[in-house]
């Protein structure tokens, strides 16, 4: 089995880092935010001793990948290119794509608009949803005293000023409040959540723990390349990924009533912070009439939102499985 390796190639116009290792059929794995490819440091050995090429980029606006300063150029069809270019440039007809939190948004979208490059999908943590009936930003709520994350996030420089000011503390914060060792995340349990409501007083990190003692699936050293990753590039190119919900219902218009037609998986969190939102169980109830070729789902008992670094051995087991199958 060939050694974890990184290196930086052009795609789409983009200097493109990314983390890869093995050989065989193509398997590109992208990550949420905040994250990078550091994500998936347990499924690359665990996908290349089965017989495959893992390739982890760091998503536009991340960690070594270029960082475009037009918030413009972070919507959906820009990311779905990136990886159109990034099988370009490494040769390779077709892919499975994988994804997390916003990387699952990209994969749903890659295997929608582009399903002869990408033979399959793996999502975790969002599930594939129906174009919006209006603008994103109309519909999240907001009141006197506190907006919805998203809404936080559309102003440029706010949440950077919060988030950059303490790069460390951003990432231990936020990652440990997304996840299943947070808490039971019931109703009313007080099990913190970092993308729900936030006071336009506080912040979104001031009300959210910060634990003494790290969850076992995240060490120091990790925390060492998120945070170098991060005091690097800022948060200004994930979170612009945020800024562009609006565009992306217009972008994306033509295609309304496509479905996703090759082979898809879907893996959550029975603590993802997702289930929490109202209606959510519904739109997962309801992934096979936009995703016909949808396995099972699998819920993963006690983990959150970071389920490829929580729980690596069930996501690894699972994906596995269903590569095997294709």
């Amino acid at each position: 089995m060939s050694a974890l390796s990184t290196r930086t190639i052009q795609a789409n116009g983009l200097a493109m880092q990314f983390t890869e290792q093995g050989e065989g059929p193509l398997v590109i794995l992208c990550h949420g935010f905040p994250e990078t490819s550091h994500a998936w440091r347990h499924q690359l050995p665990a996908l290349a001793a089965a017989g495959f090429h893992a390739v982890a980029p760091d998503m536009r606006g991340y960690g070594g990948t270029a960082r475009p300063e037009d918030s413009d150029q972070y919507n959906l069809l820009q990311l779905v290119g990136d990886l159109v270019g990034l099988l370009d440039a490494l040769g390779a007809e077709q892919a499975v794509v994988v994804g997390n939190d916003w990387g699952a948004t990209v994969a749903w979208h890659a295997a929608l608009l582009r399903p002869d490059r990408f033979r399959a999908v793996v999502a975790l943590s969002v599930p594939i949803m129906d174009q919006p009936p209006v603008a994103p930003t109309s519909i999240f709520p907001q009141t006197d005293e506190a907006l919805h994350y998203t809404l936080y996030f559309q102003q440029p420089g706010v949440a950077e000023a919060e988030f950059e000011l303490q790069v460390r503390q951003t990432l231990r914060k936020i990652l440990f409040a997304a996840s299943g060792d947070a808490g039971a995340r019931q109703l009313g349990d007080g099990t913190p959540n970092p993308f729900g409501m936030v006071s336009r007083q506080q912040g979104l990190l001031a009300p959210l723990p910060d634990p003494t003692t790290l969850p076992v699936w995240l060490t120091e050293a990790d925390l060492d390349v998120y945070t170098a990753d991060f005091a690097a590039s800022g948060f200004a190119g994930g979170l612009n990924y945020y800024r562009n919900l609006d565009r992306n219902r217009e972008l994306l218009a033509p295609f309304c009533g496509l479905r996703v037609e090759v082979p898809a998986l879907f893996l959550i969190g029975q603590r993802d912070v997702g289930l929490s939102i109202p209606g959510m169980r519904e739109l997962i109830a309801d992934m096979p009439h936009l995703a016909p070729q949808l396995r099972p789902v699998v819920e993963v008992p006690n983990a959150g939102h970071w389920l490829q670094q929580e729980r690596p051995d069930e996501v690894n087991a699972a994906l596995l499985t269903f590569l095997g199958g294709l």
